[in-house]
């Protein structure tokens, strides 16, 4: 009665459940893996003291940046340069732009460092110079952002000396020297905050801040620092344990469907042998052979 598994059409129906099942076993684990990954990483992650309560350490001591580094205030001496103005930003429910000075490193190399956030659009409103000589500046370490960080808009069409996105592979292409895959954010905008300068000997040197002299110009508000991306329990968490039920409910489909089919064929050999399914309308069964229809026809 189970011939038929032995004929092409079911060797073809096999492989492919035999090829099937483990592929979504597989892919249903690997899911399930990542959720974990990411549970285990927030449990270990509210253990430890928050990211902007650690000690200060030297940018290249924290590079590059990770779910372990994000957040945490990082110490870099230089000088600053270009400016930036990245617009579209909003702090508490309220939109604006980000002020971001490029910070000219004793390696050559620029750390772009978000000195703070103003309300209204850039050209309205006046913004504080950055403070001149030599400077250092701790600033809570942020990883670039992409197209799919909260907050980024157009990233293309923006006046010169504005920018979309805080990222190396944007800002490299508008400044003439390299640029850390990274950037900052200073938790105190301002003379005194997160901003200090420093004479040639390495010695805090008297240098009046950039909103002093400004006059008139709006105090720069502190950004805080953002949630490292997929380093909780976030949608994509969830994502991840939505799918692995979705490959075990796939297996579990394909051993359904195959048994469904087994039992439809095994019930429609075992009708024809039990006569049930006149023999024209069995599967397989040809027409009568020449000699049969004269014999019906002459009778």
């Amino acid at each position: 009665m189970y011939r038929f598994l032995l004929t092409p059409r079911w060797w073809g129906i096999n492989l492919f459940v035999v090829l099937a099942i483990p592929f979504c076993v597989f892919m249903g684990t690997w899911q399930l893996g990542r959720f974990e990954d990411r549970v285990h990483t927030h449990e270990a992650a509210e253990k430890q003291p928050a990211p902007g309560t650690r000690a200060a350490r030297p940018l290249d001591e924290l590079l590059p940046v990770d779910t372990e580094t994000s957040g945490r205030p990082a110490t870099a001496t230089g000088r600053y340069a270009d400016r930036f103005l990245v617009p579209g930003r909003e702090l508490d429910d309220r939109k604006g732009f980000f002020v971001l000075d490029m910070l000219r490193t004793d390696s050559g190399k620029a750390l772009p460092v978000v000195r703070g956030w103003l309300p209204g659009k850039p050209g309205q409103t006046r913004v504080p110079h950055a403070p001149s000589g030599r400077v250092t500046v701790t600033g809570d370490l942020q990883a670039s952002e992409n197209a799919g960080t909260a907050g980024v808009g157009a990233t293309g069409g923006l006046p010169d000396g504005q920018v979309g996105m805080i990222s190396a592979a944007s800002l490299v292409n508008l400044v003439p020297y390299d640029v850390y895959d990274a950037w900052v954010t200073l938790p105190k905008s301002g003379a005194g905050g997160s901003e200090k300068a420093v004479g040639a000997t390495g010695t805090p040197a008297d240098t009046t801040d950039g909103a002093a002299r400004s006059g008139a110009a709006t105090a720069l508000r502190p950004v805080p620092a953002a949630a490292p991306e997929g380093g909780g329990l976030d949608l994509k968490a969830f994502q991840n344990l939505g799918y692995t039920g979705e490959w075990f409910v796939f297996a579990a489909f394909v051993v359904f469907m195959w048994f469904r089919l087994l039992r439809r064929e095994a019930e429609a050999a075992r009708d024809v042998q039990l006569g049930l399914v006149p023999e024209a309308e069995t599967p397989g069964a040809g027409a009568a052979a020449p000699g049969e229809a004269e014999a019906r026809s002459g009778a």
